[in-house]
Parts: structure tokens; C-alpha cells; sequence
């Protein structure tokens, strides 16, 4: 069985997203300011464990930043992407990763951990119910103002 570790992401972490490199918008220099100098989000790195030491292929991820509820008056982890290869899955890493993140919750007091998940994608939500208890939160609906547009509508309203 493959053995794998995870640790938190570096600059050197940051690649092209190999199934869709046209549908993202961002790029490298913008991930690496984002991510590792501004600090807007975090990120866990799975590799294959190697017998020298050395870096091993990465084969999955988990990026998270944190929220605020002042409902429960402390801060959640949002998990903005997790994502395993393929022929790495159904082998523990995707809980390996979870469990990560819910070490990083506990140490830092968060009331909650939130993802959300396409509704088509039946084997991941089966994967949250059945080995993770998570709950759906169906009375919730999404809402997104995305795009340079869609901010400045935003900042006009400071005038009206």
C-alpha cells in the first residue's frame, strides 16, 4: 500500500490544475501573493512518502482559510478545495487530509468546519455523510457577486 505525507503547502506547491488549465483565472504569481504572502488562505500538501526523503509526487491537496460566525461567536475553517488524483483515492487520504483540518480547527478554537460540494457529486457526499457525520445544510442557498463588475456594482451603492 502506498504511504504518503502531508504537510503544509510552499510557493513550490503551486501548479497548474491539469484538467482544466483554461477554465481557471488566476495564475502562479497570483497564488504564490495570495496564498503565501498576503496569507488569505492555507493549504496541506499529500505526497507519496518516499524511501530517501526526498519530496515525493503530490497527489492531493486541501486549501482552507479561515471565517467568523456570530452565531457561535468564534472563528470556522472553511475548506475552499480538497482534491486527491484518482488513482491515489479510496486509500485514506482524503480523512488523512480532513483530519489535518480538523487539527488545525481544534487548535485554533473553531466552532465549525464548512465545504461545500456539487450536488451531482454523489460519491463525495456519501464519503461526508457516511465516514466524516457531516450534515447538509439544504435551507442554505449559495450566493456569489463574482468579477470585477459585479464588485464595482458594489462599491456604487456606497453612494446611493
Amino acid at each position: 500500500m502506498t504511504q504518503y505525507t502531508i504537510s503544509k503547502g510552499t510557493k513550490e506547491d503551486v501548479a497548474v490544475y491539469e484538467k482544466e488549465p483554461d477554465a481557471v483565472v488566476t495564475n502562479h504569481d497570483q497564488l504564490v501573493e495570495n496564498i503565501f504572502n498576503k496569507g488569505y488562505a492555507n493549504i496541506f500538501v499529500a505526497r507519496v512518502k518516499t524511501e530517501d526523503g526526498s519530496r515525493g509526487e503530490a497527489v492531493g491537496f486541501a486549501l482552507y482559510f479561515f471565517t467568523f460566525s456570530t452565531w457561535l461567536g468564534v472563528p470556522g475553517l472553511y475548506l475552499e478545495d480538497l482534491y486527491v488524483k484518482p488513482d491515489h483515492r479510496a486509500n485514506g487520504l482524503g480523512k488523512r487530509l480532513f483530519g489535518e483540518l480538523g487539527a488545525v480547527a481544534k487548535e485554533r478554537g473553531c466552532g465549525r468546519v464548512e465545504w461545500r460540494v456539487l450536488k451531482w457529486n454523489q460519491p463525495s457526499i456519501d464519503f461526508y455523510v457516511k465516514r466524516l457525520k457531516a450534515e447538509s445544510l439544504d435551507e442554505w442557498d449559495t450566493m456569489r457577486l463574482e468579477g470585477s463588475e459585479a464588485i464595482a456594482r458594489l462599491v456604487q451603492m456606497r453612494q446611493q
